[in-house]
């Protein structure tokens, strides 16, 4: 009897004691969270309640949580989502530069999914989706309120599977139908050759895990055949969508001598970093044009505004796209994860380009469609078929004052049912081979290179391709 009330002793003791503790850390945690809080969080609660009683269907709680947490951060910004985590292993796959899909950028703009770019040698490119084409339907589903989460999970599938994407292009009339075989998609990020004349050409087209090496590679390459001295290289970031940023420090530290590369201000201790180049006792000041348009975005501008920032490149082409942003995957216990935007990042001058984008040193705009090249009659002439950051729903300002001079030197401111696959774009239609005036520009510039940046540091708007030529003009 003694023993057993010795017990039942201890076991009370344990209870109050375990209950303390309980109660200690409610008390921290009700500390943590203001009175605000709890009461949106009761609301939400009584709408989890009424939701999952009085639905049409039975509604499991996951299912209403998941998708309480993917509004909640797609009412944030663009950039920020819930990864489920076949999304989030899609993600994995994809920094690696190989995954199940399409090959296109997309967006939400004006609530329509839209494409921002394709990406090359992809069943999007070589069935000539463009930027700004607005997908109405995914087979048979309108993607109007559809999030970009699903879209994208319902793009991806397996080599060799169809898919029908219903477009609307600024300039036709009509909406289009394209058939798709989706493809395991290897992205080779870089891509080199030899211009005419000795000028090297790289191209990157994203920056994945390995694109540093790849550009170090080509730089090598030209190097060997011009006995280690290059005339110049045109370096082209166009329809960039970004990517990795440790790549596009790396980049940008293989064309710099020392100096600040980008730095990112955030909330936190941890999202305050620095990033800088490595000085080098054989660097070589080689002439060089970087290439940028309305599709070079996030990682793309880092690379552009550090090489603008110390005057190493001249920056050709069109405004950029403008994402100054830093997302951090955050994994959650459930394999599941958060992309959160964390921080700003700013170029070495110190210019936030969030919403702004870079603006070039020579402003360039490529040929644009004209009423009489337009395939159906009755289009509509879109002047401005590029979509920006500034674009999106729910995007952040840059956090500087609209009076603040830019220390850049940039002298401009800145898509009734088709039946079958018919229409622009369509698999099978051959594209008009284009000039690209930009790359033309770019090899007149590195051909003038000594007396362009001699104008260029006076502030001049001339030239040296030829008189009257203006610094800032557009493709013919």
């Amino acid at each position: 009897m003694i023993k057993r009330h010795r017990w039942s002793i201890t076991l009370a003791v344990s209870l109050v004691a375990c209950f303390l503790v309980l109660q200690e850390v409610a008390v921290r945690r009700a500390q943590a969270l203001s009175n605000d809080t709890y009461q949106e969080l009761d609301t939400f609660a009584s709408v989890l309640a009424i939701v999952q009683k009085n639905y049409v269907e039975p509604v499991s709680t996951k299912k209403l949580i998941d998708g309480a947490i993917s509004g909640m951060l797609a009412s944030l910004d663009p950039h920020s989502a819930y990864l489920t985590p076949d999304l989030y292993r899609d993600l994995e796959v994809e920094t690696r530069g190989s995954f199940g899909g399409l090959g296109i950028e997309i967006t939400i703009k004006n609530g329509a999914l839209t494409v921002v770019a394709p990406i090359e040698d992809t069943p999007a490119y070589r069935a000539g989706l463009k930027a700004g084409d607005q997908i109405i339907k995914i087979d048979d589903d309108f993607t109007k309120d559809m999030s970009l989460t699903e879209a994208v999970k319902r793009m991806r599938g397996p080599k060799g599977s169809k898919i029908r994407l219903t477009l609307h292009r600024n300039g036709v009339a009509e909406l289009f139908t394209v058939t798709l075989a989706r493809d395991v998609i290897k992205i080779q990020s870089v891509k080199s050759k030899t211009l005419d004349g000795g000028y090297g050409y790289i191209r990157v087209t994203t920056f994945q895990e390995n694109t540093g090496e790849g550009v170090e590679k080509a730089i090598d390459g030209f190097e060997s055949k011009e006995h280690g001295k290059l005339k110049g290289i045109v370096f082209d970031l166009r329809d960039n969508p970004g990517g990795l940023l440790n790549q596009a420090v790396k980049v940008s530290d293989d064309f710099l001598d020392g100096g600040l590369i980008v730095y990112t201000q955030g909330r936190e201790e941890n999202q305050q970093q620095k990033y800088f180049s490595h000085k080098k006792p054989d660097f070589v000041d080689y002439p060089m044009v970087v290439l940028v348009n309305g599709g070079s975005a996030s990682a793309s501008e880092i690379v552009a505004g550090a090489l603008q920032d110390q005057k190493r490149a001249v920056i050709l082409g069109t405004q950029t796209f403008g994402k100054g942003s830093v997302q951090t995957i955050l994994p959650l216990d459930d394999h599941s994860a958060l992309r959160l935007t964390t921080a700003r990042y700013y170029t070495p001058t110190g210019r936030s380009i969030q919403a702004v984008g870079i603006t070039p040193d020579v402003d360039v705009e490529p040929p644009k469609e004209t009423i009489a090249s337009l395939t159906q009659q009755g289009a509509e002439f879109d002047e401005n078929p590029e979509i920006h950051e500034s674009d999106l729903p729910h995007h952040f300002q840059n956090g500087q004052k609209k009076d603040d001079k830019n220390p850049a030197t940039g002298a401009a401111a800145v898509p009734g049912t088709g039946k079958g696959d018919k229409g622009p774009g369509a698999k099978g239609a051959k594209a008009k081979e284009e000039k690209d005036v930009q790359l033309d520009r770019a090899i007149d510039i590195l051909k003038h290179w000594n007396t362009f940046k001699l104008q260029l540091a006076k502030g001049e708007s001339q030239s040296p391709v030829s008189e009257g030529d203006s610094v800032k003009s557009k493709g013919d």
